[in-house]
């Protein structure tokens, strides 16, 4: 229910704490891609911790702060996209995204960060979309690039996760740079 289509056989759709079951299941098959560099993932080890990554995104969904999507092919959770952060009243939202082995290669990480974009600065009227990432995660670098981010600069020493202080890279679409057709427009 409430899905959005991305592809043949693909939508994006809400995660929420009923599926707490299916969510860590597919972490559990993802943790080679999340675990070096998305802090929530590393402490969503069981399905309790599962359940409550899940509710804590619930209650951001709740005030307005923050979602969770899921990406499913062929029905089977294989990725998602959040608003890890949500700020209608300053006009600033960051997005993130991950996925498992099976989702990779597709498109759909960034077909789904498009909607989010798509949403977060056309429906909401927000200003600005941030997308923050370990320097030393390419991929994630990759998608920012995609969409057409601009790199405003990297922080260093910044996260400390895993027992390793990593630099963070901050890129941004605004919403006139979206609008013009300079960041990667839905297609």
């Amino acid at each position: 229910m409430y899905a959005v289509p991305l592809a043949d056989d693909a939508e994006l759709a809400p995660l929420e704490p009923w599926q707490a079951v299916e969510f860590f299941e597919h972490m559990e098959r993802a943790r080679g891609n999340t675990d070096p560099w998305i802090p929530w993932a590393t402490r969503s080890t069981d399905l309790e911790s599962a359940r409550a990554t899940l509710q804590g995104y619930a209650d951001r969904q709740a005030a307005d702060t923050g979602r969770i999507f899921g990406i499913r092919l062929g029905g089977r959770l294989v990725g998602g996209v959040m608003f890890v952060r949500f700020d209608a009243a300053t006009g600033v939202c960051e997005i993130g995204a991950w996925t498992e082995k099976d989702g990779e290669g597709r498109g759909l990480i960034s077909a789904a960060v498009r909607r989010l974009i798509d949403y977060a600065l056309v429906e909401r009227g927000l200003h600005k979309v941030e997308w923050w990432n370990s320097s030393g995660n390419a991929r994630s670098r990759a998608v920012a690039q995609r969409m057409g981010m601009h790199h405003d600069g990297t922080m260093r020493e910044h996260v400390l996760h895993n027992g390793v202080r990593q630099d963070y890279e901050v890129w941004s679409v605004l919403a006139r740079e979206w609008r013009a057709g300079e960041g990667a427009q839905p297609g």
